[in-house]
């Protein structure tokens, strides 16, 4: 039993299951709107079932193609594969499993979420090439996870629609400036490995400026959103708050320390994507109910 959970918790650790707190709460309030509430149980834990899955096959992945790169990186020569905690067979397998589970719990919620299932699967899979090919990678990578909330749209209604677009590409735009400062970490090491990143091609001084710039862009297509569906003054404040907290990281901090720099940027994911659920959950249930939904 003990061997059992050992395992699982190197499986949970090799795929960092606790970042799945980025995308699950943009996932869930698209749901809540989508179904102008609460949608049934069996669609809940599909949705659950899908996000984790989809995550767990992309980031196992990513670990397996760049364990070679891995060993290379003095940051990175203690993940599971170069250590040796796991072997690429079992990695393999474990990304098998996901990816069947993830296109089987699709198949049972609608034609539509059917057939996105195996090409989103492999665009998620795929960004992991990337960073081979183009500094445009931590663009890719925000995209991928920017399609949780259509995906949990898709989940409940069937069709594609603009308000999980929005929202999706305000995720997007959030992981992509997120991901250009956790890169600056391994400039020389991904430069020394061949490697592409905004930081390589830039620089880091301006690399922090560029995901600066990302999530202005980010804040933006906020407002978009707001002004487009009529959103109350909860989402604004929401809005509100995100721009500051933003900027107070990208500006007044005085502390240069990458490392608590990244610390900081994962509380504050957290912290945003929590609230733009709890803010979109307010506004279906408590503010214009009915009213609100109809309009998207």
């Amino acid at each position: 039993m003990n061997m059992g959970l050992g395992k699982t918790k190197l499986y949970l650790e090799l795929v960092r299951f606790s970042h799945t707190l980025f995308a699950l709460p943009f996932a869930l309030a698209s749901m809540l709107v989508a179904a102008s509430g609460l949608p049934s149980w069996r669609v809940f834990v599909v949705i659950l079932v899908c996000m984790a899955t989809a995550r767990n096959s992309a980031m196992a992945f990513n670990r397996l193609i760049d364990a070679r790169f891995d060993a290379q990186n003095p940051r990175t020569a203690k993940r599971h594969i170069p250590a040796g905690l796991l072997s690429q067979t079992q990695v393999k397998w474990f990304i098998a499993t996901n990816g069947i589970l993830f296109v089987a719990a699709a198949g049972t919620l609608n034609q539509l979420a059917l057939l996105c299932a195996i090409p989103v699967w492999c665009f998620l899979l795929s960004y992991s090439y990337w960073k081979r090919m183009s500094w445009t990678c931590h663009l890719f990578l925000g995209l991928a996870i920017g399609l949780s909330p259509l995906g949990a749209w898709i989940a409940v209604r069937g069709e594609f629609a603009w308000f999980p677009g929005l929202l999706g590409l305000m995720l997007a735009l959030w992981i992509t400036g997120f991901d250009i400062i956790y890169a600056t970490q391994d400039e020389a090491a991904d430069k020394a490995l061949g490697l592409h990143s905004i930081p390589v091609r830039f620089g880091t001084p301006l690399a922090l400026r560029i995901a600066a710039g990302t999530h202005v862009v980010m804040l933006l297509v906020s407002c978009v959103l707001g002004l487009l569906f009529h959103l109350s003054w909860l989402w604004w404040g929401m809005v509100l708050t995100i721009a500051l907290l933003l900027t107070y990281i990208h500006y007044f901090r005085t502390s240069s320390d990458l490392d608590r720099m990244n610390r900081d940027f994962f509380l504050a994911n957290v912290f945003i994507s929590i609230l733009c659920f709890l803010g979109l959950a307010a506004e279906t249930f408590l503010m214009n109910g009915v009213s609100f939904v109809s309009r998207i």
